[in-house]
């Protein structure tokens, strides 16, 4: 303990060295730190201990700002309060509308999309849609856009700007073409 006073109090007098060995020593205890404040933020953040951990650090240990630590209780006080100050602007500025303010994070895997098909499966079907779009673009735009946009008919057809009898001569022809090359393979 005696040595992370003496190391602050040569950052303090601007050796550059110094912070570089201070790290060590007292990593764990903020990495600690961050953790337990981490434990109290809402689920899903984004910011994660380590990372907290790294800018509170740089922060406390800036060269061109020497700061001055009576002792290393100061210093863990200070390396509180400026995870607080990291996490607050973090939490500002998700919530401006520029980055989405408002918004809430979703879990794909909770998502009910529209296919459930194992991911090699899945791949046959990209590329037999693929395949489609090259015959017909239009049966394939409608097929991706029902298929994994999950839209009926009807709204594929508002989508696409097209009437809803021909996204239904459209998909007709798509099941009958997608079938045949799944079937192939």
């Amino acid at each position: 303990m005696h040595e992370v006073t003496r190391i602050l109090s040569a950052i303090e007098q601007g050796d550059p060295q110094a912070a570089e060995q201070l790290l060590p020593l007292v990593y764990d205890e903020l990495r600690r730190l961050a953790a337990e404040k981490m434990a109290r933020e809402k689920p899903g953040q984004t910011l994660e201990a380590t990372a907290l951990v790294h800018e509170a650090y740089i922060r406390l240990v800036d060269v061109e700002k020497a700061q001055h630590w009576d002792s290393r209780g100061h210093f863990f006080a200070a390396a509180a309060e400026a995870m607080r100050r990291i996490l607050t602007e973090n939490a500002r500025r998700k919530a401006c509308v520029k980055r989405g303010g408002g918004w809430h994070r979703v879990d794909l895997d909770d998502l009910d999309l529209p296919t459930k098909l194992a991911p090699e499966r899945l791949l046959d079907l990209d590329e037999a849609i693929e395949k489609l779009s090259g015959e017909d673009e239009a049966a394939g735009r409608l097929v991706k856009i029902m298929y994994f946009a999950g839209l009926t008919i009807e709204q594929a057809a508002a989508v696409l700007g097209i009437s809803v009898a021909t996204a239904y001569r459209h998909w007709a022809y798509a099941r009958a073409w997608l079938q045949c090359e799944l079937n192939r393979e």
